[in-house]
């Protein structure tokens, strides 16, 4: 009798429309394609590109789904899933995760390398790095996506796992742990991942106060995860905190990578350019740097001599020497997370943070959905931001950013005046049969609602936009169209 539900449902999946009927809400946002990721609870997109192939591998939430693939009961793991044709995904593989309901179990977090741009890997594999629920880090084969192979272990014991950052160009990576000496969940441990079969561990990394051995009260609030830009831009922002009393943290990475190694508070300093401490309504989610602005309103702006006038009256600041005409800016998007249904919490939002001047940075903006617009407070489920794109594809690039925002869908934000945030399209998904109730309240008091939670999102290097949702309605692949589309650097484009 399995056997013949494992057939019937091999048949419907394959009979199945590439894209539901349903299409949701949408503002010059349009559907490509959809895949149900087997009802999981999806996390962490990573689009990656293989030969001539397009790969998403996707982390998920702890939980039990059937996998058609095996006809069997298994842990919520990584999806694999062949995107080369949008329209037509073909789910590829499951790799179980860790036993345990939502944030307790699964495997969360996925970043993939080539071995072709390791720099000491074998030229013919594919690698995958993976959090094991919040045990551990795994390293996997994934030459062949559809025959996924462990390679090893790379760190066990842990008591919380999060949201790495791996550099596919010179192998270091950011590895998101709770070791049991250390006073908080989640802080950096940090590896040369340049062979992946052979680690190397380089340093402890995390806030002073967080370090074994401190008695600095409270502890600092914990890491959520690094974004780096390698050895040419020299810097990694961490982003610590959700949705309460976040910081941003600016870290000069050679200094991180090639300073002293105990985890003193000097030595945790001593890498720091900036920190940045957010209200205690706002946490840091995902701090994404967006470098190298040119903004037109201050074009026509000129640098000033630089030469004080003497008697010339009270100091206006005249000899301070700037560095840079007031066009040339530098920003950060920080986003936070939204935690509590039916907005039973402060509203998270995008907040753009100048940092032209690094060390003392400056907020520039901030952008949020209004809830008039779609009611979204009485929808079910989370309503406000959660996490932005971190592809750095020059097709988005300081141009359009997408950031989840829960019931409320994905947002493209025009970006390319930082001050000035504007929203250019969105995309709500239908509900499926598949997607879970949200509930608010206990008891006879608790009420519960279906709802979309759209959860994060990514591209790819042909403008394909991805994004899962963690309420199990699976992951929508996306494009921009009309005047949106037109934000955006296509190739033979005219922006």
């Amino acid at each position: 009798m399995r056997r013949w539900s494992l057939v019937v449902g091999l048949a419907v999946a394959l009979c199945a429309p590439a894209v539901a009927q349903h299409k949701g809400e949408q503002r010059d946002m349009a559907l490509v394609g959809h895949d149900d990721l087997q009802a999981r609870s999806a996390y962490q997109p990573a689009i990656h590109r293989q030969g001539n192939r397009w790969i998403a591998y996707i982390g998920h939430h702890g939980g039990v789904k059937r996998n058609p693939l095996t006809g069997m009961d298994e842990q919520n793991g990584t999806s694999i899933v062949d995107v080369t044709d949008p329209k037509r995904p073909h789910y590829l593989a499951h790799i179980p995760g860790e036993a345990g309901e939502g944030e307790n179990g699964g495997a969360q977090m996925v970043r993939v390398c080539s071995g072709t741009t390791l720099p000491r890997a074998d030229k013919s594999k594919v690698f995958l790095l993976r959090s094991f629920g919040n045990s551990g880090h795994e390293i996997w084969d994934v030459t062949d996506p559809s025959k996924p192979s462990r390679v090893r272990v790379l760190i066990d014991g842990l008591v919380n796992t999060h949201k790495n950052f791996w550099e596919c160009d010179t192998g270091i990576a950011y590895v998101i742990s709770g070791p049991k000496d250390w006073r908080t969940r989640r802080m950096t441990k940090i590896y040369d991942l340049g062979d992946p079969a052979n680690p190397r561990f380089i340093r402890d990394f995390g806030l002073p106060g967080q370090q074994p051995g401190s008695t600095v009260m409270p502890v600092p609030t914990e890491l959520h995860g690094p974004i780096s830009l390698g050895p040419k831009g020299n810097r990694v922002y961490f982003g610590y905190g959700t949705s309460r009393a976040g910081v941003v943290q600016i870290v000069d990475r050679q200094k991180l990578l090639s300073g002293p190694k105990e985890p003193t508070d000097a030595n945790l300093l001593y890498p720091q350019i900036a920190r940045i401490d957010l209200p205690p309504d706002a946490g840091a989610h995902t701090a994404f740097p967006v470098l190298g602005m040119t903004l037109p309103e201050f074009a026509k702006q000129k640098l000033p001599v630089n030469a004080p006038v003497p008697g010339g009256g009270h100091d206006h600041g005249e000899a301070v020497p700037l560095a840079t005409a007031q066009a040339h800016r530098d920003f950060i998007a920080i986003v936070s997370e939204s935690l509590a249904n039916e907005c039973l919490e402060p509203r998270q939002m995008v907040r753009m943070i100048d940092i032209t001047f690094e060390s003392t940075p400056l907020g520039a903006s901030t952008w949020t959905v209004p809830e008039a617009s779609g009611d979204f407070c009485s929808r079910g489920g989370r309503f406000g931001s959660h996490s932005s794109n971190e592809s750095f594809t020059p097709i988005y690039y300081g141009r359009v950013l997408f950031v989840t925002f829960f019931n409320a869908g994905l947002r493209a934000l025009d970006i390319r005046d930082p001050f000035n945030v504007k929203e250019i399209g969105y995309y709500i998904p239908a509900t499926t049969a598949n997607t879970d109730r949200r509930c608010v309240g206990d008891g006879a008091n608790q009420r519960c609602k279906v709802a979309i939670q759209s959860n994060n999102v990514e591209v790819d290097d042909r403008g394909y936009i991805y994004v899962v949702d963690r309420a199990n309605t699976g992951m929508h692949i996306l494009e921009l169209t009309g005047a949106a589309r037109r934000v955006a650097n296509f190739p033979g484009g005219t922006n």
